[in-house]
């Protein structure tokens, strides 16, 4: 267990924290499941840094790394979905995890053809990362009777987010078009 390793396996321990933590009957709820999920942000970053400084880099983390910034993302979504109750923050929520839904499958099936590295992660996507973990961090630090603009900054940037994501998976679509095509045959996509 390296520290990259041990920084990703931390991120999916935070998820059922940071649930518990966002429903306790107390003030500081907001605040404190704010620093847990920025927490998780901030390991995302530091693991994928330190795995490349070090030279650290695992099968493990290779594959953790993505599954648990997805968990923690959808689980703060649905979090906030609950917490705001309206459809406004639901449908850009499941756009987002719809979107990861659809490349996960989408790099499972790149994999499956040894063309894993045509879906590799673009600048897009990084930058669609940045801000849904900045929303979903303004979002969870304000209270819903009591919106302010910080909740306003976090709402726009979860649409900011949104259209972000869908960008992202048209380059990814786009990159995979051509063994997506329906007018391949699987065993041609295969023998390729």
């Amino acid at each position: 267990m390296n520290i990259p390793n041990f920084l990703t396996s931390f991120r999916i321990v935070l998820v059922p924290v940071l649930v518990v933590v966002f429903y306790l009957p107390f003030e500081w709820n907001y605040l404190v499941s704010a620093a847990i999920f920025f927490l998780a942000a901030v390991t995302d970053w530091l693991d994928g840094f330190l795995a490349r400084k070090l030279s650290q880099s695992t099968p493990f983390g290779s594959f953790f790394d993505p599954v648990a910034d997805k968990i923690m993302v959808a689980t703060a979504l649905c979090i906030l979905v609950d917490d705001f109750h309206t459809l406004w923050i639901t449908l850009p929520a499941i756009v987002i995890i719809g979107r990861e839904i659809v490349i996960s499958a989408l790099r499972e099936w790149m994999a499956e053809l040894g063309k894993r590295t045509s879906v590799a992660v673009s600048i897009v996507g990084k930058t669609k990362t940045l801000a849904q973990m900045s929303a979903i961090t303004l979002m969870l630090l304000s209270p819903i009777p009591v919106m302010n603009w910080i909740g306003y900054a976090g709402i726009a940037l979860l649409y900011i987010s949104a259209i972000l994501t869908l960008l992202s998976m048209v380059v990814y679509l786009k990159a995979a078009w051509p063994d997506l095509s329906p007018f391949k045959s699987h065993s041609e996509k295969r023998s390729k």
